[in-house]
């Protein structure tokens, strides 16, 4: 990248000088065939030339001379194409004397929009989240701002899908309360899970700290594998805690009271174990403080149901 433009990605400069000179060679030979079919014009009372070639015994064609306003078009199309060669990109990495690209055009009509409807929301930064999360025109121009920004992974209703968390339920990974969303959307987060199969005895052991976790969360479970598994629970409870409760503060998940995105069975539950889990947001800061103030109120009112 150049000033924030980008840069053809060529693999050697030989297909630069390729493109540019079938380009100026395409230039030069057109200008080429102009001239040279060009001719004089006929004086007053002067015969076209007759060519050698005839049609059904008297048909014949003429040399006459082309148009001038078509010729004059042609040169004309011709020192504009050089022009703009010259000004924008077109000659292989050569990036014109203007230095103009599709990107950075792109990037300043965003910065314009962007500006102007920062500008628009403006007001709502001076509404706490919870009175802005009741207020139907601003859920309007959120909802507009969460599909296009958090639908691809939440989901146009905000339910999430397998690996994504649910946005419209209770349960928060790292908490609900207003201003931890708004630092979420802000900050992102990153969330892992390591692989614990040795730690708790392989297959078998994963299974009995399964069924360990869903007895504490009252599911159907196998009473004997529950049983075994309580003292081998001791190496997730460092996170989980002791309750299974877990922890929103660093990011630890409650497993027994919340349904987990990844799924409560227990295979799901086994798979987590012997496999570890990865999971994360990334920082959403470049949207702007107004455009995350709403999208955080736009958040929790999908959490209230309204």
């Amino acid at each position: 990248m150049i000033e924030g433009y980008a840069v053809p990605d060529f693999v050697s400069d030989f297909w630069h000088w390729w493109i540019a000179a079938l380009t100026i060679g395409g230039i030069l030979f057109t200008l080429w065939v102009v001239v040279s079919q060009t001719t004089r014009r006929l004086a007053p009372g002067e015969q076209a030339e007759v060519m050698e070639h005839r049609w059904d015994g008297d048909l014949q064609e003429y040399n006459n001379p082309l148009p001038r306003w078509w010729l004059y078009l042609f040169y004309f199309l011709i020192a504009f194409s050089a022009v703009y060669l010259v000004l924008y990109p077109g000659l292989g990495k050569f990036q014109g004397a203007w230095n103009w690209s599709s990107a950075s055009q792109w990037q300043q009509e965003k910065a314009r929009l962007d500006a102007k409807f920062d500008e628009a929301i403006k007001p709502y930064l001076q509404v706490d989240l919870n009175s802005l999360a009741s207020d139907a025109k601003a859920m309007q121009s959120g909802k507009r701002l969460f599909l296009t920004y958090c639908s691809q992974c939440h989901g146009s209703d905000g339910k999430g899908s397998k690996d994504f968390p649910n946005l419209t339920d209770q349960e928060w990974l790292w908490g609900g309360e207003p201003e931890r969303i708004k630092a979420s959307i802000t900050n992102g987060f990153t969330a892992e899970m390591p692989p614990l199969g040795d730690a708790v005895g392989g297959e078998q052991g994963a299974r009995e700290v399964a069924n360990y976790v869903l007895a504490m969360a009252g599911r159907p479970h196998d009473a004997a594998l529950a049983a075994a598994g309580k003292d081998k629970y001791a190496v997730c409870a460092g996170c989980h805690g002791e309750d299974g409760k877990g922890n929103a503060d660093a990011g630890f998940p409650n497993i027994v009271d919340a349904p987990s995105r990844f799924g409560n069975s227990e295979a799901a539950i086994v798979e987590g174990i012997l496999k570890g889990r990865k999971g994360g947001m990334p920082s959403q800061a470049h949207l702007g403080e107004a455009k995350i103030h709403l999208l955080a109120a736009y958040v929790l009112s999908l959490s209230k149901g309204q």
